[in-house]
């Protein structure tokens, strides 16, 4: 059973999208045979709206389908880590903002950060947001071209 944290302030309607995401994928890294129908009905009761389940689908399908490329970019930039390692709270976190950082290309490389921290925040342990903080900000500085050397 999922247990939701009072929120400190009011949340976005796509924050709350992707705190329903977290939790299908946390579900999903758990126990794969959860299934498509499943995934759809538990968007439907959670969100409510037809609009963030589109949204919230794209990025929890989105985020499956890609899964063994963002923990291979994970694997790469977390030092002394396995993905397999991380709390599983963590690397589903992790995942998200990497699809959403690498591959969502509506979404802004800032504000997929914050989500993610924020997620931290709300769902992981006191350590989480620094370590999700850390290992997107390896990533996002992987996506930027070097500084220009010329005059």
């Amino acid at each position: 059973m999922w247990i939701q944290p009072a929120p400190s302030e009011p949340m976005s309607r796509r924050s709350r999208a992707r705190e329903v995401v977290l939790q299908l994928l946390y579900q999903f890294d758990q126990n794969r045979q959860a299934v498509g129908e499943q995934e759809s009905k538990f968007l439907t009761r959670r969100l409510r709206d037809p609009e963030l389940e589109a949204f919230a689908a794209q990025l929890y399908q989105g985020t499956l389908d890609r899964r063994k490329e963002i923990d291979e970019r994970l694997a790469q930039v977390a030092e002394n880590w396995s993905v397999e390692r991380m709390a599983a709270v963590d690397r589903n976190i992790l995942r998200l903002g990497v699809y959403e950082l690498l591959f969502a290309s509506d979404t802004p490389p800032k504000v997929a950060m914050d989500e993610a921290i924020e997620l931290a925040k709300r769902f992981g342990s006191a350590d989480s947001p620094a370590f999700v903080n850390g290992i997107l900000d390896k990533l996002a500085s992987l996506r930027k071209p070097p500084p220009s050397t010329e005059p």
